[in-house]
């Protein structure tokens, strides 16, 4: 029987490579929602604002609205 040797190196460049990339996608996803719900328009200009007042100024829930930011 022919077993397969797994080289561990390229392995683990694979997966931070793989980890990475849904990262980066991750990240553009959120800024495309950010854009879709306004809250860039909302924060433009502002100033520092919270994660109540940028809610309110784009008419969205807060609780997304500060999952958004921590993101």
């Amino acid at each position: 029987m022919n077993m397969a040797v797994i080289d561990e190196t390229k392995l683990e460049a694979f997966v931070m490579r793989t980890v990475g990339d849904l990262a980066a996608s991750y990240g553009g996803i959120m800024v495309s929602l950010g854009n879709k719900l306004g809250l860039y328009k909302a924060m433009a200009g502002a100033g520092p604002l919270s994660a109540r007042e940028l809610a309110q100024r784009s008419t969205c829930a807060e609780r997304y609205v500060r999952e958004w930011l921590n993101a």
